[in-house]
């Protein structure tokens, strides 16, 4: 009986909708293949929106020289009345992409850079899920505490367990939640289908009426709830021993203290693998390159780039 052909190690994979985001997805790519060591010749994929008239083939050559290969993503028009909807599909597609061909598949915001080689992407073999906690808690629930409205509402809706909930800080507040990922960094086994699940557990959500009414009040719950729906989707696809949290050398809040406030500074990326920006370089700091600290080379590149 022949045998299955092996897998390759890893494939990198995001996410746009509109020219923003293809803008910083092209400097991600940049990134992965000048600091990404072992991993800078890895596959890289993009996921491209279908509803927002961005162009198929003039995406593929713009990102031909960088080995970028695009695909086309859709997602349903009631869910595209929430949030970073478009992303969540996009990602299903991506891991069901994935799965016969690599073991691990690491899925990223656009606004994610690569600083160097990010060695803890290639897992043990025990471990099916890495993450980073939420950046701050803006609608988690606190641990060992009893669940807010909405959380409650999400966790009857997912059949998420009580038992299954653990612990995590979250890095910009330091404040002990409920499980409750970044959506911006996830490292799946692709065959475990987590993303995919993750779509699937969206939809329970935003077609839910108590749901969509909260949302409709509050707009935070708007801006999340494709965010917690990953929860589900982990914790009933996964034991706790099959998940581990990357350390801080990972998706690194660049200044996000000064974007959304913080109980601590993230001015550094001395030793920093990969950082998230979000939209800071909308309106930087004039003299940010002058604070942060860091390899000269680093700081460099993302000024030549992201300082425009």
């Amino acid at each position: 009986m022949p045998q299955a052909p092996q897998k390759k190690p890893l494939v990198f994979a995001s996410f746009a909708e509109d020219e923003e985001q293809l803008d910083h997805i092209y400097y991600l790519a940049e990134s992965i293949r000048e600091f990404g060591g072992k991993a800078k010749n890895a596959p890289i994929w993009l996921y491209l929106a279908d509803y927002n008239n961005l162009d198929l083939e003039q995406t593929r050559e713009r990102f031909k020289s960088l080995n970028v290969e695009v695909f086309s993503s859709s997602a349903p028009d009631e869910a595209l009345k929430f949030y970073f909807a478009g992303k969540v599909f996009a990602s299903g597609l991506c891991e069901k992409r994935a799965e016969n061909e690599y073991d691990y598949l690491v899925w990223m915001d656009d606004d994610t850079i690569v600083l160097q080689e990010p060695t803890e992407f290639l897992l043990d073999p025990n471990i099916s899920f890495a993450y980073r906690p939420v950046m701050h808690n803006r609608s988690g629930t606190l641990y060992g505490k009893p669940p807010n409205p909405f959380w409650a509402r999400i966790y009857e809706v997912l059949d998420i367990k009580s038992e299954s909930l653990f612990e995590m800080t979250t890095p910009a507040d330091q404040q002990k939640v409920n499980a409750y990922f970044n959506a911006g960094l996830l490292v799946v086994r692709p065959q475990k289908g987590i993303l995919q699940k993750w779509s699937e557990d969206f939809e329970k959500l935003y077609t839910d009426s108590t749901l969509v009414r909260m949302c409709q009040e509050d707009i935070t719950n708007k801006i999340f709830i494709h965010q917690t729906a990953l929860v589900g989707a982990a914790l009933n696809t996964l034991s706790r021993s099959e998940m581990i949290e990357l350390d801080e050398e990972y998706n690194y809040p660049l200044f996000f203290e000064q974007m959304f406030g913080a109980n601590r500074e993230f001015g550094s990326i001395e030793g920093i693998k990969t950082l998230r920006y979000d939209i800071y370089f909308r309106d930087p700091d004039p003299e940010w390159d002058k604070k942060i600290k860091g390899p000269e080379k680093q700081v460099e590149w993302l000024k030549e780039r992201l300082g425009k």
